[in-house]
């Protein structure tokens, strides 16, 4: 492994010279990263159908610029990147396929040019196999093609601390800091607290390691930070009552951020669960998370050779960012969703593909085979896991909301069109859908009143969902009832008006 080092990185750790060797450009070193990302576009095509509908977090974003319905409510944690990225398909055209083309190339494009940065700091053979354990787990093939903003905070992440790494190896190098920049912007664009926690060991590095004191660094890592969280924060003061009013409306939302270990939690998600909130379910079996618990192990083998090889900067910075990337969902929040590690899985794979690459150089000539064959076992098991889990959670996603559609499309036949307004039970969704628009008078989502509900129902084609156990809220029960299926569809006087005329 000593020969394959990185000089720039090496004689940065040493308190040497900082002027970084040109990298020869061989094909190889482009051709991998881009045969992964490739592969990784082609799977998302492949498994996930682009033909499968929108999920309630995608109505919410995409509604921001279609057409098709009236933008849904948006509360405080969300941030409107995810859906300026697919605004240039989803503010023209419906068509869902399209959408999830468009996000499975983009998202391939992506992958490919934050491994790109990767080169010359470790080998081409880590930075693809890196770029492989990401792209082939389960949450990874789900959320590319999908309008979520937490796939493009990893993207971000990954990239941006590679720019840092070439940025403090080269202090010329200002694709680099442009780079590192456009990467911070990126994820505060998606999510500004993600982009937060994900930046602190980059801050501290700059602010406390005095080799690494760099101005330009830091200008460029806070300009971008800032560029990208600016939207969020001016929408704070005009619709929020503030930056403070909210992070406390966020927190609140989010069940009250604070001391929570959240372990558990993630791990009953991992059996394909999109969302564990409550997370009362059993952990799943030993062989659908035991790669969750080989990957810290992997990692802090990652930073052992690292350290013996004496590069310890470009395996610990990474690893320190998954960290804080981590803390959040694992130990300040009561609920889980494997979306939010994407972040740390996409930095732990770097010390981890790196790990398992010197397993297997660094055995002695007579045991290779078997460690490649135990390697190779290993990876096949994992891979029938992670796809096996995927087809679960895309064909129950696709039936919820082709149930959904089917609502939607009974809500049209009792006189429901738009423009309509729907509230209730999963009324967002299902608004979005119908093209109408969505509100509720209380929850996380209340962005109405009781008084002007009823006012809004008298004029407007109205209808509130309800499930047989809940019934309707009391302002609807004189309304006409509609059974389908598992719902009551309580139907307000102007759509009922509609339906006897």
């Amino acid at each position: 492994m000593a020969k394959t080092l990185n000089v720039p990185l090496v004689a940065m750790e040493r308190g040497g010279p900082t002027t970084a060797p040109r990298v020869p450009r061989r094909v190889g070193s482009q051709i991998w990263p881009a045969v992964v990302a490739g592969v990784f576009t082609l799977t998302q095509l492949a498994l996930v159908r682009p033909g499968m509908g929108l999920g309630w977090d995608e109505a919410v974003y995409v509604s921001q610029v279609s057409g098709h319905a009236p933008a849904a409510f948006f509360s405080a944690p969300r941030s409107r990147g995810i859906s300026l990225l697919v605004a240039p398909v989803a503010s023209w055209s419906s068509s869902t396929s399209l959408l999830r083309v468009y996000l499975a190339v983009l998202s391939g494009l992506g992958l490919f040019l934050a491994l790109r940065v990767w080169r010359g700091l470790f080998p081409v053979r880590v930075v693809a196999l890196a770029g492989a354990l990401f792209a082939t787990l389960w949450v990874t093939v789900f959320y590319g093609p999908e309008v979520m903003p937490n796939y493009w905070v990893a993207i971000g992440a990954l990239a941006g601390v590679g720019c840092f790494l070439r940025a403090q190896a080269d202090h010329r190098d200002r694709a680099a800091l442009w780079g590192m920049g456009a990467s911070a912007a990126l994820m505060a664009w998606m999510r500004p607290i993600d982009a937060v926690w994900v930046s602190l060991p980059l801050l501290a590095s700059l602010v406390c390691v005095r080799r690494w004191r760099r101005a330009r660094s830091l200008a460029a890592l806070l300009a971008g930070l800032g560029a990208g969280a600016v939207g969020w924060i001016g929408e704070a003061y005009v619709s929020f009552g503030g930056l403070g009013a909210r992070l406390a409306d966020a927190s609140r939302i989010q069940g009250g951020l604070g001391w929570n270990i959240a372990v558990l939690d993630q791990l009953r998600s991992l059996r394909g669960q999109t969302l564990c909130r409550p997370c009362t379910s059993s952990v799943p079996a030993p062989e659908l998370i035991a790669w969750w618990f080989a990957l810290p192990l992997l990692a802090a083998l990652g930073l052992v050779v690292a350290v013996r090889a004496r590069r310890t900067a470009g395996t610990l910075l990474p690893l320190a960012c998954a960290t804080t990337a981590g803390i959040p969902y694992l130990f300040m929040i009561g609920y889980a969703a494997p979306r939010f590690l994407l972040p740390f899985y996409a930095l732990l794979a770097i010390p981890v593909a790196d790990a398992l690459v010197h397993l297997v150089a660094a055995s002695r000539q007579a045991w290779r085979p078997v460690v490649v064959t135990l390697v190779a076992l290993a990876a096949a098991g994992h891979l029938a896991v992670q796809y096996a889990i995927l087809e679960d959670v895309v064909d129950r996603s696709t039936a919820a909301r082709e149930d959904w559609a089917r609502t939607a499309a009974e809500l049209h036949r009792l006189g429901v069109r738009p423009p309509c307004v729907l509230t209730g039970y999963e009324a967002l969704p299902i608004a979005f859908y119908a093209g109408c628009s969505s509100a509720q008078t209380q929850g996380h989502n209340a962005s109405t009143t009781r008084a002007d509900l009823l006012r809004t129902a008298r004029r407007t084609p109205t209808a509130t969902l309800a499930t047989a156990e809940d019934g309707p809220p009391g302002y609807a029960r004189g309304w006409p009832a509609h059974r389908f299926g598992d719902l009551r569809i309580h139907v307000g006087p102007a759509a009922a008006a509609g339906i006897r005329g």
